[in-house]
């Protein structure tokens, strides 16, 4: 059949992803496309995406000159046909470390170093479960010990090792773990953020890393469909979320209380008239010590954690099997879990509320995903499967044994089955590690709530840096010392470590419920998990947390009350500050400043233009905000280059540095007014200074115009190209040939590329005029650039919106309680913005607007 060949030319200079686009019209016959390129090209997923006729992804190497050739039916020479580039960009960049390419014994390092900032909490745990549990059922036979032996054992088994280490590991959000992880994850592949400001250059960021659409995942993109359409569903999701956060900082009070306390009250048996009054003076006095030294960071000290937990874990599991050889080795009968139904046969109510105290056994389960980020998954799972779990069963089994022989000593167990020479040795490292673990979760909140406020979701607080190497150690004064009160009240007012545990397993169980769900609908609409096996998992482990949540619910007036009362006022907060926001922003989109007004205007735009840049902070990524016209209203006199800068966290963890800027032209060149989109992930820390923020923002703004020149230039010359080619074609068609026999000759040898750094070869590159090959000699870039390169001469100038959020008058009732006072509250007493963007105050234009939400 007769045929004509369309050749695609596009000229790059770098590797990368690249998406083409082809479009036909009533093509009959079939059409054929062929790639003919430099070494290294890889067509990925097998060829065609979601649309087969229209869309083909090609993963590059570094290549100069790639060819798309098509065959088209001769008798549809009339109808239309083009390719067009979608996106095309740079190589990905490569991440900082790669935990897949340590070692063996780089991962046997990692999992010494997790046992002091992981496994703090559930170490410290064996000090206070069967006191906990005993105090509901007093221990009358052997099967009261053998029966919450077995229902600890497999508690441990099947809550930190079955769910954690060997399934919500690996959902980590690209080696980052913890509540808001899942939500940025699941955000990537749906669009279910509340602020609508996600844009499609966010997915060529290197650490965004979306899995393709294809036939295989039909589910999971109807249940994306379905999340993204219905509003509620993406308010019960940002609500499930934040009741998981609000309970990390319920866990941030009532951990340093519980682990503190309970290592003090060993004193009460060992000294006398050393009563409860004495243990909670002390307990306050080491949390004081605790929460003050929070300013100076844990870097000074933290190398001592993991030496000090190692030790405490081997004493665990040494005490553990000298109780068992010394006392009773039959609780190994406990391994047998039909204990647990003679356990609550026998004890039935009192069984079910015994429960509540069984739960404490995994307290700080949830640290091993919320502190992934700092360890490979590799080493959290080697140091739990290898220390902490059999250490854990060892101390559980040895006190269990110890209470056979004794029964009474089951109110302070853990210290009076110590030997008694050992005592003081083991309470010193014991109140040590009670000290690691409460530090560790109060860091955890720490990253915990900077999380919340880079994601919109918790009002802007001063952040204070405690190490220039390690980023993500903070501080943030106002939670420490918010944490500290809560704390020193708990021990005041409860006084007794089995009350603080009711509040405490409400709390650990509310988070492993919330990472139970998101880890399920990660499964559903990321993982190509089978449906089966992925409904699997909320019937075996949520089915085991709701029996739990059901036990400890049960003694909300015995102070259970107290971490739902916590998570209740920080989920307003939270709620109260994305609801104000996700409003104000929609105004800022309803109000911006229409194109066809700033085209009237012209390139003076109504004003004197002076030497300078002007940098006008907003949250739109797109637009001209309403606030630029109070600016024109306002001042004699506008900037000669104004930039709009839009500070934005995207759902990854971390942006790297040369992809931070995203700039667009607003508006005509002679305008000289540009947007700059600066990204940054949840985990990223703002501590650049001005002045290095404003260099690169203009080393970037210098490369985005050298790069636009450059597409322009090669657009145009490859339209010129284009033109050429047809002609060419048209002639050879008219001679009588089919086109054919020229898709057997390579249009680029192979070895006209010896590497990719290699310039174009003599014969490609004739095809292109000289203009393509040095742009610097383009008259408009240099005037562009000189422009630039004067104004930033003439210095910055940030400007920046005082602006109110009020609520309409039509607006309901609860709506005018909430933005009127409970938002404008949080607005008016939160870090303020030219704080927040550390923007000198004598650079300072500020203006005032309110906006009507």
């Amino acid at each position: 059949m007769a045929s004509l060949m369309v050749v695609v030319v596009v000229l790059a200079s770098r590797g990368g992803w690249m998406v083409v686009k082809l479009t036909q019209s009533h093509l009959l016959g079939l059409c054929l496309m062929r790639m003919i390129a430099a070494k290294g090209m890889d067509l990925l997923g097998g060829g065609w995406l979601r649309s087969p006729k229209e869309l083909i992804l090609l993963m590059l190497k570094p290549w100069r000159l790639l060819v798309l050739t098509t065959t088209t039916p001769r008798n549809s020479i009339n109808s239309t046909f083009s390719a067009v580039v979608l996106r095309i960009h740079g190589k990905r960049a490569r991440p900082k470390r790669s935990w897949k390419d340590l070692s063996v014994w780089q991962n046997l390092a990692l999992a010494f170093q997790t046992l002091g900032v992981v496994y703090g909490d559930l170490g410290t745990s064996p000090l206070y479960v069967f006191t906990d549990v005993f105090s509901k059922v007093p221990i009358r036979s052997e099967v009261d010990v053998l029966g919450a032996l077995s229902l600890v054992i497999y508690t441990i088994a099947l809550i930190p090792l079955a769910k954690y280490v060997f399934v919500v590991l690996k959902a980590n959000d690209n080696g980052e773990g913890g509540t808001f992880a899942l939500y940025s994850l699941i955000c990537r592949y749906a669009k279910v953020n509340m602020l609508p400001n996600r844009q499609p250059a966010d997915e060529n960021i290197s650490s965004f890393r979306l899995k393709l659409p294809t036939p295989e995942l039909e589910r999971a993109l109807n249940i994306k469909e379905t999340l993204e359409k219905r509003s509620s569903l993406k308010t019960v999701l940002l609500l499930l979320v934040l009741t998981g956060t609000s309970m990390v900082i319920g866990d941030g009070i009532l951990t340093p209380a519980m682990s503190v306390m309970s290592a003090v009250s060993g004193l009460q048996g060992e000294i006398s008239g050393f009563g409860t009054s004495a243990v909670v003076v002390v307990s306050i006095i080491i949390l004081l010590g605790i929460f003050n030294i929070q300013r100076f960071g844990t870097g000074k000290v933290g190398f001592m954690f993991a030496p000090v937990l190692a030790l405490w874990f081997f004493s665990l599991g040494a005490i553990g099997i000298y109780n068992l050889v010394k006392h009773d080795i039959s609780v190994l009968k406990a391994l047998n879990p039909a204990y647990i139904y003679f356990f609550f046969k026998k004890n039935s109510s009192a069984a079910w509320s015994a429960l509540g105290g069984c739960v404490l056994c995994i307290t700080g389960a949830e640290a091993m995903f919320a502190d992934l980020g700092h360890f490979s998954v590799q080493s959290i799972q080697i140091a739990f499967t290898c220390v902490v779990f059999p250490c854990l069963l060892l101390a559980y089994m040895g006190q269990a044994s110890y209470l056979m022989k004794y029964p009474d000593s089951a109110s302070r167990i853990f210290y009076d089955s110590v030997p008694g020479s050992l005592f003081w040795p083991v309470f010193v490292i014991a109140t040590l590690a009670a000290m690691i673990a409460s530090q560790a979760m109060i860091s955890a909140t720490f990253s915990c709530v900077k999380q919340a406020m880079a994601l919109g979701c918790f009002p802007r607080l001063k952040i204070v840096h405690t190490s220039r190497k390690l980023m993500g150690q903070i501080y943030i004064p106002v939670i420490n010392y918010f944490l500290m009160i809560m704390c020193i009240i708990v021990v005041s007012i409860f006084q007794r470590t089995t009350d603080i545990a009711n509040a405490y397993g409400i709390a650990e169980v509310g988070v492993m419920i919330v990472s139970t769900t998101l880890v399920t609908l990660v499964m559903l609409l990321i993982w190509r998990t089978n449906l089966f096996l992925a409904l699997c998992f909320p019937l075996v482990f949520g089915s085991i947390e709701l029996i739990y949540l059901s036990a400890v619910l049960s003694k909300i007036l015995e102070g259970g009350w107290l971490p739902l009362a916590f998570a209740t006022f920080f989920l307003c907060v939270m709620y109260t500050w994305n609801y104000g926001s996700v409003l104000k922003y929609q105004s800022e989109v309803r109000e911006k400043i229409s194109m066809d007004f700033m085209l009237e205007l012209g390139s003076t735009l109504g004003t004197v233009r002076v030497p300078g840049i002007g940098l006008l902070y907003n949250e739109l990524v797109q637009g001209v905000p309403s606030i630029f016209g109070q600016f024109l209203l306002s001042l004699p006199a506008i900037h000669s280059t104004i930039v709009f800068v839009c500070i934005k966290y995207v759902p990854v963890p971390v942006v790297p540095q040369e992809e931070r800027f995203l700039f667009r032209r607003v508006c005509p060149k002679d305008y000289h007014m540009f947007r700059c989109v600066a990204r940054y992930g949840y985990k990223d820390v703002r501590k650049e200074g001005h002045h290095v923020f404003e260099q690169l923002l203009v080393d970037s703004l210098e490369k985005f115009l050298r790069r636009e020149a450059q597409d322009l230039a090669i657009e145009s010359n490859l339209n010129e190209y284009f033109d050429n080619a047809s002609e060419r074609s048209r002639d050879s068609g008219a001679a009588g040939g089919d086109g054919t026999d020229e898709l057997r000759v390579p249009l680029m040898h192979d070895q006209r590329l010896e590497d990719p750094g290699s310039s174009i070869s003599e014969e490609t590159s004739s095809a292109f005029p000289s203009s393509v090959m040095s742009l610097d000699e383009d008259p408009s870039l240099e005037y562009e650039l000189s422009a630039l390169r004067e104004a930033m001469d003439s210095g910055f100038t940030y400007l920046l919106a005082h602006g109110d959020v009020r609520a309409k008058k039509n607006s309901f009732f609860f709506k005018k309680l909430v933005i009127n006072y409970f938002y404008a509250f949080l607005r008016k007493n939160c870090r303020a913005g030219a704080a927040n963007m550390s923007v000198p105050h004598m650079n300072i234009l500020q203006v005032g607007m309110t906006y009507m939400v």
